[in-house]
């Protein structure tokens, strides 16, 4: 008979079980001051606080950075030549690291061959698919790929081992590549009307391209070429004459003395403007570019971006250009029918990736949308995919306001995958402003209490029930709840837009009001940017703020982005009698040590760089003797390190008085970046506050009478507090008699407009209809759509 034995004592804990937290101890990255937090592993953590006020700093740039540089460092010296160097983050100790997945909301390359199958692996699924099945069998993969040429080669190779011999060979290779339009899907068409007025001669100043006017070299070599008369007017050009002005190849050629090549004008304007990025354009030449290039489909290929070949291989009756265009969501059951059993693990694979796909959110995308065309959140998504079915277990995923782009509807789902990845064993740390994602975190830390300099502190660190009772900006505005307007403007007019059928717009007819603030809004795909930006016309009347990236070097700042700096350099030069490029640290005032970046970038090859500040200036940028100049008894240096609500008051008044900046630094404090330095790096500015920065810019473009703003999702990045001081800004723009036009998902924004135009009732071709136009009241007490029972739960109604 078995006897009772006393119970055991508990067992000591493992030691390898006590490592479960992150400990971060003096982080210092951008406007961080000293922190120190402890982050609980295998838990959900949401990270929180007003735009800038550090969030991005701590988890991007010091826990997942630190993490990168790690991983790199097990590499051999001779791997990590080739791998990007990663500084140490400023911070005194990071322990407990485990290995970091960012899932961020960089746009994804806008490489005109790049799409969203190519981008996550599907289409290279899709390609041995069709080359196992297809009918007729026209290759291996490649030959299904538009990315890759057909090439043929013959010839002699030697091969120099042991006796030198040369063998005859022949090289072959099938590509996919629609030749006409090398798988752009679309081909450059010049419009010749905007390049020469043929009814007047070459003497006459017949060609209008940007510097190709009045009597410079340009415009002589055409002249004094000889192939044509000067005084004959283009339209009475023989072929032979025309075809020389315009296509003739290159011909070495005197002119005035001078050694020249004459080359045809298209290839000419092709080379010197048309093969450039048109952001890095000036804006006369940019605008040119606009008006004489037009894009239309390919007409080999029918936008495919495939060769013929590739098109006439199908299976069940499919070509891989017919999969690639159908909506995912319609592919994958597609796909699900299939059953061959020699290519079954493929099936699966491909199966897997697609169900992601519709999982996510993103079924109503096709195979063929390029890349660039995508949001930010769709991107952020897409990245996501390829994690979702993941094996690994204890990483840490890093993921930039997941929300964003979505409708309130979408948001449950966006949070049921986190706590999926949470509960895999996995660390989830998130940067987010909306409620309905901080009620699902573990632990909650909120930074704050400002932006800029005001922030870079924890203000609080715990659960959310804590949160909601501290009190921090956060937890105040935490259960903050619009409440509908009791009235709401009356439109000045319409802006009809009849039969929009861009993507997957069913012929819509709508009236979009003017003179007040209309949002447009629906389910995430439901053809909101579709119907905003594809269908109202694109005429001097429309300001478009959308959320492209902003480009910028470490060179620039918000000073030289929105074009503050321009009168800030006339100003110091008339007070001085120099000339303005003086005050300029990339031009002649530059430090010469460091060129006018302010530190001194040191390589050391596979090992991180190192910067240290410039001795010379002290960081300050420019050379010594301009220091010397002043205005207001401040020299440059001193006024771009202002916050630009200290310059708004510098340029104001007194001495210093400069109307031209004052106007643009108004704009910057109007849309909350009051906190800003105008000499801090574009590229140190968080997401919120680089499309705040663009809104400020825009702000200045005068559109026609009463211009119309289109604006897209200004709340994105944006904290609780800081959609307030939004709404205020709309709300002004719209009282100066401009018209504002929002695609937005937030309820707070939706409660606001005077009029809302809801888009559904799904996604894809489930949507692309007006599912309801009217007032937020109507809609709340219709509850006929998503949007509308959302709304009426955010508004208590």
């Amino acid at each position: 008979m078995a006897r009772k034995t006393d119970p055991q004592p508990p067992a000591a804990p493992h030691a390898a079980d006590s490592h479960d937290l992150i400990r971060v101890h003096g982080a210092r990255e951008n406007n961080l001051k000293d922190v120190s937090i402890e982050l609980p592993k295998r838990r959900l953590t949401v990270f929180t606080g007003v735009s800038g006020s550090g969030k991005s700093s701590l988890v991007f740039n010091t826990i997942a950075a630190e993490s990168q540089r790690l991983i790199n460092e097990t590499y051999s010296a001779f791997v990590q030549g080739f791998m990007p160097t990663l500084a140490r983050p400023e911070v005194d100790v990071l322990d407990g690291l485990t290995t970091v997945i960012t899932v961020d909301q960089q746009r994804m390359g806008a490489d005109p061959r790049s799409t969203v199958g190519t981008a996550t692996d599907a289409n290279a699924m899709l390609r041995i698919l069709f080359s196992r099945l297809g009918k007729p069998h026209i290759g291996p993969p490649s030959a299904y790929a538009f990315n890759v040429p057909s090439v043929r080669a013959s010839g002699a190779i030697t091969v120099e081992r042991g006796a030198k011999k040369a063998v005859k060979a022949t090289f072959n290779r099938t590509g996919g590549m629609c030749v006409r339009c090398e798988g752009r899907g679309s081909v450059t068409d010049l419009d010749l009307t905007q390049l020469y007025d043929d009814s007047k001669s070459l003497a006459e100043g017949a060609i209008t391209v940007p510097g190709y006017k009045g009597g410079g070299w340009n415009s002589r070599l055409y002249i004094e070429s000889g192939f044509f008369d000067p005084d004959k007017p283009i339209r009475r050009f023989t072929k032979k004459e025309l075809q020389d002005f315009l296509h003739r190849e290159p011909t070495r050629m005197k002119i005035a003395g001078i050694n020249m090549t004459y080359e045809g004008l298209i290839p000419r304007i092709q080379k010197s403007m048309l093969s450039k990025d048109k952001e890095a354009m000036q804006p006369h030449i940019r605008e040119f570019v606009e008006r004489a290039v037009t894009f239309t489909i390919c007409p080999e290929c029918d936008g495919t971006r495939l060769s013929e070949g590739a098109r006439s291989s199908k299976i069940k009756k499919i070509s891989i250009a017919d999969a690639c265009a159908m909506q995912i969501s319609d592919l994958a059951e597609w796909v699900r029918g299939l059953k061959e059993p020699s290519v079954t693990p493929l099936l699966t694979a491909l199966q897997q990736t697609l169900d992601s796909f519709v999982e996510i959110g993103l079924g109503y995308l096709s195979l063929d949308r390029p890349a660039g065309t995508l949001s930010g959140g769709e991107a952020q998504r897409t990245k996501m995919i390829r994690h979702l079915g993941s094996s690994l277990t204890d990483v840490t995923y890093v993921f930039d306001e997941p929300t964003t782009g979505l409708h309130p509807h979408d948001i449950q789902r966006m949070n049921g995958l986190l706590l999926r990845l949470r509960n895999k064993g996995n660390t989830v740390l998130v940067v987010e402003h909306k409620p309905e994602v901080i009620e699902i975190a573990d632990h909650v830390v909120d930074l704050g209490p400002g932006a800029g300099t005001a922030g870079g502190t924890v203000c609080f660190e715990g659960t959310v029930e804590g949160l909601r009772a501290g009190g921090t900006v956060t937890g105040r505005h935490f259960d903050d709840r619009a409440s509908l307007k009791e009235t709401v403007r009356k439109p000045t007019g319409t802006l009809p837009i009849r039969g929009a059928n861009t993507h997957n717009l069913q012929g819509v007819d709508v009236d979009i009001p003017l003179g007040v603030l209309c949002v447009v809004t629906g389910v995430a795909g439901s053809g909101k940017s579709s119907l905003v930006h594809g269908s109202i016309p694109a005429d001097e009347g429309v300001v478009s703020v959308d959320q492209g990236a902003i480009r910028g070097s470490r060179r620039s700042n918000p000073a030289t982005y929105t074009g503050l700096l321009d009168p800030i350099r006339k100003a110091f030069a008339q007070a001085n009698g120099v000339k303005p490029a003086l005050f300029s640290a990339n031009s002649e005032g530059a430090c010469p040590t460091c060129g006018g970046v302010g530190v001194v970038y040191t390589d050391l090859g596979m090992m991180a760089g190192t910067s240290t500040t410039c001795e010379d200036c002290e960081g300050k940028r420019f050379d010594a003797s301009v220091l010397d100049y002043h205005l207001g008894s401040r020299d440059i240096s001193e006024v771009l390190a202002m916050s630009v609500t200290e310059a708004e008051e510098f340029f104001g008044t007194g001495e210093a008085r400069t109307p031209a900046a004052h106007r643009i630094l108004g704009r910057l404090a109007d849309v909350g970046l009051g906190y800003l330095t105008l000499g801090q790096p574009l590229t140190t500015l968080s997401g919120g506050e680089r499309q705040r920065l663009k809104l400020a810019t825009h702000m200045a473009d005068k559109g026609g009478d009463g211009p119309v703003y289109v604006i897209d999702e200004p709340t994105a990045g944006l904290h609780l507090a800081d959609v307030e001081q939004l709404l205020g800004l709309l709300d002004r723009l719209v009282d100066a008699g401009k018209s504002v036009i929002v695609v937005e998902h937030h309820q707070a924004v939706m409660a606001h407009a005077d009029w809302i135009i809801d888009l559904g009732p799904g996604a894809g071709h489930d949507g692309g209809k007006i599912v309801f136009e009217g007032t937020p009241a109507d809609l709340v007490a219709a509850r006929a759509t998503l949007t509308g029972e959302h709304l009426a739960a955010y508004v208590g109604a």
